[in-house]
């Protein structure tokens, strides 16, 4: 999947979005003493999905580094 560097950024800052809104539902439902511990796990793993997401579209926009 070749993608141009402008769409690679609305991915990225739609991404971003979404995973900071997961954050502040995951803080509200782990402050609360009756929330969902599977809705929450599940929270937590879709929150984290995002940022392996996000980590991998960074890397795209990086030039490659001979080192």
């Amino acid at each position: 999947m070749d993608l141009d560097a402008e769409t690679i950024k609305q991915r990225l800052a739609d991404l971003r979005t979404e995973h900071r809104d997961l954050d502040q539902i995951v803080e509200r439902l782990d402050a609360s003493p009756d929330s969902d511990e599977l809705q929450l796990r599940r929270l937590k793993k879709r929150k984290l999905l995002l940022k392996d997401m996000i980590v991998r579209l960074e890397s795209l926009l990086l030039p490659d580094i001979i080192a």
